[in-house]
């Protein structure tokens, strides 16, 4: 099974911007479409952030629209998310899964990519 890998998380002050990166190899022959979660600490809900369809239809959870932007690279099999003006809300491990749940049986989540912010 093929892992989902996100990527460019790290440390930022508040105000600052990230951009984080999924891949995985083939994964846009796959058509799956992909979701964006976070999830703040180990016991609560992932929450979704965004989501691109595979024909490029977006949709963001009501909070994050207007300040994250998500996007994809199909010549990388690459689906990035751009955050910008973080805040003490924002830190959390972010990942990313398929959308579309057929995938999930070959696709599966990576571990995800840890953002902090510091004020």
């Amino acid at each position: 099974q093929v892992q989902l890998m996100a990527s460019g998380g790290g440390s930022v002050q508040a105000g600052e911007s990230l951009r984080l990166s999924c891949t995985a190899p083939g994964f846009t022959s796959n058509r799956c479409g992909l979701d964006w979660f976070r999830q703040a600490t180990p016991g609560e809900a992932r929450r979704r952030v965004a989501t691109i369809t595979d024909d490029g239809t977006i949709t963001y959870e009501a909070s994050f629209e207007g300040r994250f932007t998500i996007s994809e690279d199909k010549t990388k099999d690459t689906v990035y998310l751009q955050m910008n003006n973080l805040g003490p809300a924002d830190p959390a491990i972010y990942s990313c899964e398929p959308r579309v749940p057929p995938c999930k049986t070959r696709i599966s989540r990576g571990p995800g990519t840890q953002v902090t912010v510091s004020s």
